[in-house]
């Protein structure tokens, strides 16, 4: 009966394009799927007998904590205005050339990325501060919509960013299936600190691409992206001082966070507890957080982090069920047998990830799909670490792709009415082309991903 298993996961599909809550979509259809399957002998109920013992393990899973305290952190860079003081701040140093701005921006969301992890607040606090100022200075609206739709996905790769904590935790119970699977009783394992790792040489090779196709533009198209007035260019020659105060406590947050970890002196939870407490003390010192700004972020931690977790448990319920149905083999026996071997595999997975990331957000992909498929491609023998960053480059171009890109959504969200959505929808296929550019690198050059991690860990 394993094509009742398909069959539920379509009317899960179905429920949240009608616009369900996401979190009670996977658990209510799942259970009454089962319900209404074990009335007429299709599914045994028995399956289920193992979620108390899921819950709990959730529950206790240490690695799961940091992700409200990488949630606490983000927030409180964003409502102490930290972010606000550094790109305003890299805004004037970089500003006085032709694509200053846009550069500036891009440093700024892969430091925001580094220092939150949170997409949808990078792309909202960028396009309120950075669009009105590069509109003022002439740039081009859709080059202007699609660097802050680019610069603000960076939060999906650059560590430590929650789409990895989350993948880790996934992918490193997938490993250690794929191996009993394959007679290996004392299985390896992989650590969010591996793909912390993992990720940080393509997250920096993105900005690069980032900032050179800028460069390129400025050079080619000059008109599209002009320099500041003069009064401006002169003004910015008095800023090292103030660029140099807004710098050093982020980076210092950063290398302490995202350091500690790659050191091995810190486990992520451990690590996301100093930035949680580093980023209040920062606030706090420079004055810039109100008691009710700091009950605004506690509200939003407890909401996002209340999210993540009832999404976790959803998804518990579904891979019961979906397992009790088979679907596990039969994703593997569908796998397995597609032309082109691990390589077809892996490309259709993939796709199947990019469409999905149109219609349901990144944690929803990481519980739903990936614990279906990674233990199949890994027992292929592909890298998990590799296969993570692969999965992290991948949805973070289906958030920018047009016309259902979330990152896309966010700005238009902010933008002004002379921005239309054209021009976002335009200004983003460069990016886009950029990061299926990094995708055939990671593809071709696995190496990319896999040394740093070898290196440190061995």
């Amino acid at each position: 009966m394993e094509w009742l298993a398909l069959l539920l996961f379509a009317l899960i599909v179905a429920a949240l394009l009608a616009g369900f809550p996401v979190a009670f979509t996977l658990a209510g259809v799942s259970l009454a799927f089962a319900s209404i399957c074990s009335v007429f002998g299709a599914f045994e109920m028995a399956f289920l007998e193992a979620l108390p013992n899921r819950l709990f393990g959730t529950m206790q899973n240490q690695t799961l904590v940091a992700v409200p305290l990488f949630i606490f952190m983000g927030l409180v860079l964003e409502r102490a205005r930290i972010a606000e003081n550094l790109l305003e701040s890299l805004g004037e140093v970089f500003g006085h050339g032709r694509g200053g701005i846009a550069i500036a921006v891009v440093a700024v969301g892969a430091l925001l990325a580094a220092s939150t992890g949170i997409v949808g607040a990078t792309v909202v606090t960028m396009g309120l501060l950075s669009l009105p100022a590069m509109l003022r200075s002439g740039y081009d609206p859709r080059i202007a919509s699609g660097t802050i739709c680019a610069a603000g996905t960076l939060g999906q790769v650059i560590p430590p960013s929650i789409v990895l904590v989350l993948l880790g935790d996934v992918l490193s119970s997938a490993y250690q299936q794929a191996q009993l699977r394959a007679g290996n009783f004392a299985p390896a394992s992989v650590s969010v600190g591996d793909l912390f790792a993992g990720a940080l040489l393509p997250g920096l090779a993105l900005v690069a691409l980032y900032v050179g196709y800028l460069l390129c533009v400025a050079w080619l198209q000059p008109r599209r992206m002009p320099p500041p007035p003069a009064d401006r260019q002169a003004a910015a020659d008095h800023v090292s001082g103030r660029l140099l105060r807004a710098l050093i406590a982020p980076l210092a947050l950063i290398v302490a966070v995202l350091g500690s970890i790659i050191a091995g002196f810190a486990t992520p939870t451990e690590a996301a507890a100093v930035g949680a407490a580093g980023a209040l003390l920062l606030a706090l010192m420079r004055r810039s957080l109100s008691f009710t700004r700091l009950q605004e972020v506690m509200r939003g931690t407890v909401r996002l982090t209340s999210m993540v977790f009832v999404i976790l448990l959803g998804a518990s319920v579904f891979s019961l069920v979906f397992r009790g149905f088979g679907g596990d083999i039969l994703i593997h026996d569908v796998l397995s047998s597609l032309p082109g071997g691990p390589a077809g595999a892996l490309l259709v997975v993939m796709l199947a990830m990019f469409l999905l990331g149109f219609i349901i957000d990144f944690i929803e992909i990481t519980y739903i799909v990936v614990p279906v498929v990674a233990p199949v491609l890994l027992a292929m023998g592909m890298d998990p670490v590799w296969l993570g960053i692969m999965i992290a480059i991948n949805l973070q171009t289906s958030f920018l792709t047009p016309p259902f890109g979330f990152a896309l959504f966010y700005l238009r969200g902010v933008a002004p009415p002379s921005v239309r959505t054209t021009d976002i929808y335009r200004g983003v296929v460069p990016f886009i082309v950029l990061q299926l550019a990094m995708l055939g690198v990671l593809w071709f050059w696995p190496r990319l991903a896999t040394w740093l991690p070898g290196l440190i860990y061995g």
